[in-house]
């Protein structure tokens, strides 16, 4: 099921970040923490890297740092948006690699707002990743990042 575009809205596609995610395939055995560190000090404008940190916050049981970390992936993710011409509203598929970085960053602030009691949030994000791509949330929770 992919976002309907009732409003003739053009498909918001950013740059995908292969070095970003080469960087964070190293993230793996007992340097994972150092790793992911040093992943958002290499590229502190990837919404991919910030979204990967706060997930590890979150099953770390982090859930504030959880939140803190997507809030930063967010913003710059918002910024790339921005910067790619958006305009606040209209499709950022799920289905364009690129876009899974501020999805997925969208998604960690909403659950980490959510862990913390932060309802208004989390409608509010709901709406904003439903707007963006129905898609976006069904296939993050089955694991398709």
């Amino acid at each position: 099921m992919s976002s309907t575009n009732l409003l003739g809205l053009p498909e918001t596609l950013l740059p995908d970040e292969p070095e970003v995610k080469e960087a964070l395939s190293r993230a793996v055995g007992f340097d994972v923490d150092e790793v992911l560190e040093a992943t958002v000090k290499d590229f502190p404008t990837s919404s991919l890297a910030w979204a990967t940190l706060a997930d590890r916050a979150w099953y770390r049981g982090e859930i504030v740092a959880s939140y803190a970390y997507a809030r930063v992936g967010y913003h710059r993710g918002l910024d790339a948006l921005r910067k790619a011409g958006w305009r606040g509203q209209g499709p950022v598929p799920w289905s364009h690699e690129g876009n899974h970085g501020v999805l997925l960053a969208l998604y960690m602030l909403r659950r980490a707002a959510e862990g913390i009691g932060e309802s208004a949030e989390v409608v509010r994000l709901t709406e904003f990743l439903e707007g963006a791509d129905t898609a976006a949330i069904p296939a993050i929770e089955a694991g398709g990042r």
